[in-house]
């Protein structure tokens, strides 16, 4: 296996753990979409944060994440405007 399709692979792998857990978080009672965004938005500097060289399969595992929380995120505001 190539080490781009280990990468592939854990990028597809992490994304859907990532939006499937945004998911149930949404579902409870104390849901925060403030606190998703914040989340976010310090996942971003994170992923900024690599100076020293994570290695390509942890950035394959940070760009999965902030993919999901992208596509959460978008999904909750499209969902907002349809209720309205």
């Amino acid at each position: 296996m190539s080490a781009e399709s280990i990468e592939q692979e854990i990028l597809e792998k992490e994304y859907d753990l990532m939006l499937t857990h945004l998911q149930l978080r949404s579902e409870r009672k104390n849901f925060s979409i403030q606190d998703i965004k914040m989340e976010f938005e310090h996942l971003l500097v994170y992923q900024g944060q690599d100076w020293v060289g994570r290695g390509e399969i942890k950035n394959a595992e940070i760009q999965a994440h902030v993919y999901a929380y992208q596509v959460f995120l978008k999904r909750w505001k499209d969902s907002r405007k349809d209720s309205q």
